[in-house]
């Protein structure tokens, strides 16, 4: 059973690869390009802006590593190890850094006149998803970590 579901766990992670290339190198760069074709007043804003992503995706896509590691330990029947705590741990600081980046490059962007207040809003709920993520993704961490504890524990009494 767990074999199985260690197999749609990893085909979300290729479900979500294939999402982040289509957001962050097809959907966001074409859009942007219309809205800069279409507001020639905020052309100069593109590349700045396409960076900012781009740097964003990158801790998207690192996370999809030890996502990947984590459901095939799961596939093994080894859910509860310092291993996956570890890669949840790893998850949890890269959904922080990303929000953070996130949001200071929003603000540095709306000081210099690159942001619409409104979008500046939009990003705190993007900030806001990115630290639940994390968040959630820490609490996992400890949690795992404490049933690993126990079940090395529990190995060594039998």
């Amino acid at each position: 059973m767990m074999k199985h579901g260690s197999v749609w766990l990893r085909s979300l992670i290729v479900g979500a690869a294939f999402c982040g290339v289509a957001v962050f190198f097809i959907i966001v760069p074409f859009g942007g390009r219309s809205l800069a074709e279409e507001n020639p007043e905020l052309a100069w804003c593109y590349w700045p802006w396409m960076i900012l992503i781009w740097l964003c995706a990158l801790p998207c896509f690192a996370s999809l590593i030890p996502g990947w590691q984590l459901f095939g330990r799961i596939g093994h029947n080894s859910a509860f190890c310092r291993e996956n705590a570890a890669c949840l741990r790893i998850i949890s600081r890269l959904a922080f850094g990303d929000s953070a980046l996130f949001l200071l490059g929003n603000l540095l962007y709306f000081l210099l006149g690159m942001n619409h207040p409104a979008l500046l809003l939009l990003s705190l709920l993007l900030c806001f998803a990115g630290a639940a993520v994390g968040i959630t993704a820490a609490v996992l961490s400890h949690l795992v970590l404490e049933a690993a504890l126990l079940r090395e524990d529990s190995e060594l009494t039998i």
